[in-house]
């Protein structure tokens, strides 16, 4: 059954409630502007030293009195609009869907399975701090309306590049370029500053939204450049991957030549048999995209407009608002969940869940879960294949492990329920995918009691060794917020630079939290220094059909928002095998 696009119950009552909006944004707006005028980001501070600006006080000054007293103006008509929206929200379904009609039905479904009996998915998380404009601020991000439209052409312009490998056989180096440092022709750099203060920062985005991307046809090529020393490669054509960004050091194959070493300073790497990438743009063809901390209505609509022609069903808007039941919610919600899911598959059903158990300011949005069920395509046996995707952010104040122990509880406890109530007798399940920003880390000891949750237990954590230890190869994914916009790390490719070198590394990613007055000793002797990896993407094996094969193809740490958020967005790419015999 396909999902309605209004989250109302009919066309009388959304318009109502965007009356009611619309009476509250302007007051909305005007508080908005007070406070984002009594905190400057690091950029504007440096802009103002550099340009000899005194006169900054006066602006503040000045400012306050004309907003202040706009907000005042508007405040009445903002009270009436909040008494005709709050009452709305009771019969509001917990998200907006947009969907943009495919040229095809083919289109949006996966042949992979149907045509070879195995597929490739690509997954990526990131959280965007799309505050509004003045909260944004107290984690030195400005700028909300604009960084919205700057993600987004971002993402779409990593996500729809062609995914071309280049490999070069030679005694001393073989392996992957990156595709920042490759042959290919790479995107546009030369952008323009969003505005005046940004050049320092954001120079190489984009603000227009008016921007052309082509969706490539091909998804995957495979080059090969043999050196005077080395055997010519197989002249056999490689076999054709659907919708894969295939990886030659984890699989081998007929006309596909295994990579020894990889460029272990530019490209793919492999370790503890998980191949894995720093990379200054996004994985090519991600299929399904989970973002956490879209909270402004006005952003999560500038990134449905970007996002669109490439992930033709979105979710946006996700979360309660205002007074809800007791059990379902606890206390007023200002916010919502700030999830955002964008998918190129159709989704065929969705559940949000909100958790009943936060406090302090995390209280204020409704962090919860949202589970969502995509139709993949059909089998060889023309059975259906589907796929399930979660995503949720976790409670956010560190000290408060028990808190985030029991909303993890509630993740495992919704998506076993949630399956069960959607999975019919005639469905494959190709993948189970659990991502989102959980707020704690698997390197701090003030997180010990969520690092031996049992949820690891049910879905597997590709970076994570075990309770309390990452892989050695692992990157941290939360930034130092006062370092955002230093030299080392204000552009893709120096922020890729930098993730990859230890001593800088340790310099922009936060550092693990340790047990009250208890000092920390880290790394431990031996060990190298990563960091806060807060961003998880996780898979199970146990709710996919028993007939599934699950490998890992890729791992990437992407650098492509630099400036534009503080964590570090993660990237999974999944081989899935149908055994036909079953």
């Amino acid at each position: 059954m396909a999902l309605q696009i209004s989250p109302f119950p009919n066309g009388f009552v959304a318009c109502i409630h965007a009356v009611g909006w619309a009476l509250v944004l302007p007051c909305f707006w005007f508080l908005d502007r007070i406070i984002a005028l009594c905190k400057s980001t690091t950029p504007e501070r440096s802009q103002r030293l550099e340009q000899g600006c005194y006169l900054h006080p006066l602006k503040v000054f000045f400012g306050f009195i004309i907003f202040f007293i706009l907000f005042l103006a508007t405040s009445p008509l903002g009270l009436l609009g909040f008494i005709i929206w709050a009452p709305l929200q009771a019969c509001r379904r917990p998200f907006s869907y947009h969907r943009e009609m495919p040229s095809s039905p083919e289109n949006e479904t996966h042949k992979g399975f149907e045509l070879v009996g195995k597929a490739s998915f690509g997954f990526a998380t990131a959280n965007l701090c799309l505050l509004p404009d003045s909260l944004a601020r107290f984690n030195n991000l400005g700028h909300t309306q604009r960084r919205a439209t700057v993600i987004g052409q971002h993402i779409v312009q990593g996500v729809c590049r062609p995914n071309i490998r280049i490999f070069v056989d030679s005694p001393s180096s073989c392996g992957t370029l990156s595709p920042s440092y490759s042959i290919l022709p790479s995107a546009n750099s030369s952008y323009g500053a969003t505005d005046k203060h940004a050049q320092t920062v954001v120079s190489h985005h984009s603000d227009s939204a008016e921007v052309n991307f082509s969706i490539p046809k091909s998804t995957s090529d495979v080059v090969c450049v043999p050196c005077d020393d080395t055997e010519e490669p197989p002249t056999d054509s490689p076999s054709p991957r659907l919708n894969t960004n295939h990886n030659s050091n984890q699989q081998g194959g007929a006309g596909h030549r295994s990579a020894p070493r990889a460029l272990l300073s530019q490209g793919l790497r492999q370790q503890d048999d998980v191949p894995w990438e720093v990379s200054s743009l996004f994985p090519a063809n991600v299929d399904i995209l989970c973002l956490e901390e879209v909270f402004d209505k006005r952003a999560a609509q500038k990134l449905t407009q970007a996002l669109r022609p490439v992930y033709g069903h979105i979710l946006y808007d996700v979360g309660v608002y205002a007074c809800q039941p007791p059990c379902r919610c606890s206390s007023f919600k200002f916010f919502n969940s700030g999830l955002f899911l964008a998918s190129r598959f159709p989704v065929l059903d969705a559940q949000y869940q909100c958790f009943p158990n936060s406090r302090g300011e995390d209280a204020l949005a409704a962090k919860g879960l949202l589970s969502a069920k995509v139709l993949i395509g059909q089998n060889q046996k023309q059975k259906k294949v589907v796929g399930y995707f979660n995503c949720t952010h976790l409670h956010a104040p560190e000290g408060d492990g028990e808190i985030r122990c029991e909303q993890l509880n509630l993740v495992t406890k919704w998506i076993g329920d949630f399956q069960v109530a959607t999975k019919l007798p005639d469905e494959d399940v190709a993948f189970d995918v659990l991502c989102g920003d959980f707020n704690f880390d698997n390197c701090s000891p003030d997180d010990t009691l969520e690092q031996n949750h049992r949820l690891f237990e049910e879905y597997r954590d590709p970076c994570r060794a075990g309770p309390g230890k990452e892989k050695p190869w692992v990157i941290g994914t939360l930034l130092e917020q006062p370092t955002l916009y230093e030299e080392d790390i204000n552009t893709p490719e120096k922020l890729q630079r930098t993730l990859e070198s230890e001593d800088l590394r340790k310099r922009y990613v936060s550092p693990p939290v340790p047990v009250h007055d208890t000092p920390l000793v880290y790394p431990e002797t031996g060990q190298p220094w990563i960091g806060r990896r807060i961003d998880y993407i996780l898979y199970s094996e146990n709710s996919i059909s028993k007939h599934c094969r699950t490998e890992i193809e890729e791992v990437t740490f992407i650098t492509q928002l630099a400036g534009l958020t503080d964590h570090i967005p993660v990237g999974l790419r999944l081989n899935v095998i149908m055994d036909s015999s079953a």
